[in-house]
């Protein structure tokens, strides 16, 4: 029987069959601030609930083995749930808060690690242990238990951003803490078909929706032709007239005759950052090679930062997820904000 590995160069690593199951390969992202916080809850009688907070239950504290218990499940979630990927976890944190309405006790676990991949399993595993430890202690004493609510309340990082449950009722991370939350911010599209209506302006709009799920406060959208000058111009109008803390452009920045908005850029702004374009560059690689064409640059006016990113969605997407980490703090530093204040 010929073994087709051997036959074609290219199916070498290619050896999945119809139906069968595989880890998703990560290898080509990049590695970002990932977090996530789940929660459940546990329910018993009255007399199952005092004896838990007395601490007088046959098998011991409950509530102490409950936290050992999460951290435990999270760190071990790639050996209990097949695809899952092995992770280097910087923090697993687990709480319990008691209800004395119900006897119901809910758990949340907080997950964060620096990977190329989510952390919400390691979350979910982690609230699934605790409440499993607190079955386990209670169940000689209750055999009523009810385990229900199960769910994840928040994650971030990753080209999908932050996120939060619609009905999540508490979270390691207030969704009124986002990074970006009350920054003033302008979305401008340059491209002289968008302009002159031949097509839909897609890239504008995918920036709009990441820059406002960190909380960015969107004051003006708009869409311009490719002209220097024309854009110079209105970048100085939003920084000293609107006041704008953040400009966020999109297109014009290859190297075709009408992509000129480093140019503008370079026309207009105080001080230029070209750790900025560095990054965007670096991380765009990691997807496609095209990146190191891109000539993304970034740029002070006052006290408003200037980004310039490539005109597709998915390289505003990708662009604004790997800025997301330090334009809260490039930010606070323009506006002189002091983070220990």
């Amino acid at each position: 029987m010929n073994n087709p590995c051997r036959n074609n160069e290219k199916d070498v690593f290619n050896i999945k069959k119809p139906n069968a199951f595989e880890m998703v390969d990560v290898g080509n992202k990049p590695e970002t601030r990932r977090r996530a916080c789940a929660q459940g809850t546990i329910t018993m009688g009255k007399e199952a609930y005092k004896r838990l907070i007395e601490k007088t239950l046959p098998k011991g504290d409950a509530l102490a083995l409950s936290e050992i218990a999460g951290v435990t499940a999270a760190k071990k979630t790639a050996e209990i749930i097949p695809l899952c990927h092995p992770l280097p976890l910087d923090k697993v944190a687990v709480s319990l808060d008691l209800n004395d309405d119900n006897y119901s006790v809910t758990a949340h676990c907080a997950v964060s690690a620096f990977a190329r991949t989510g952390v919400e399993m390691e979350a979910l595993a982690g609230v699934n242990g605790a409440l499993l430890g607190l079955y386990d202690l209670i169940k000689g004493v209750d055999a009523a238990l009810t385990i229900s609510g199960i769910q994840l309340n928040v994650k971030e990082g990753g080209k999908k951003g932050y996120w939060v449950h619609p009905k999540a009722d508490k979270c390691w991370q207030n969704k009124q803490e986002l990074p970006l939350q009350g920054i003033k911010t302008a979305m401008i599209t340059l491209s002289d078909r968008a302009s002159s209506g031949e097509y839909a302006d897609i890239s504008g709009g995918v920036g709009v929706d990441n820059l406002t799920a960190l909380g960015a406060e969107m004051v003006e959208t708009i869409i311009m032709p490719d002209e220097k000058e024309q854009l110079a111009k209105k970048i100085k109008q939003l920084a000293t007239l609107s006041n704008i803390d953040l400009i966020v452009t999109t297109g014009g920045t290859g190297i075709a005759e009408r992509d000129t908005t480093p140019e503008a850029l370079q026309m207009v702004c105080d001080k230029l950052i070209p750790g900025f374009g560095e990054l965007l560059r670096r991380d765009g690689a990691q997807f496609t090679k095209f990146s190191w064409i891109s000539r993304s640059i970034a740029g002070t006016l006052g006290s408003t930062l200037v980004i310039a990113l490539p005109g597709t969605p998915k390289a505003v997407k990708e662009g604004l997820t790997a800025l997301s980490e330090i334009l809260p703090h490039t930010i606070k530093t323009l506006k002189r904000i002091d983070d220990h204040a």
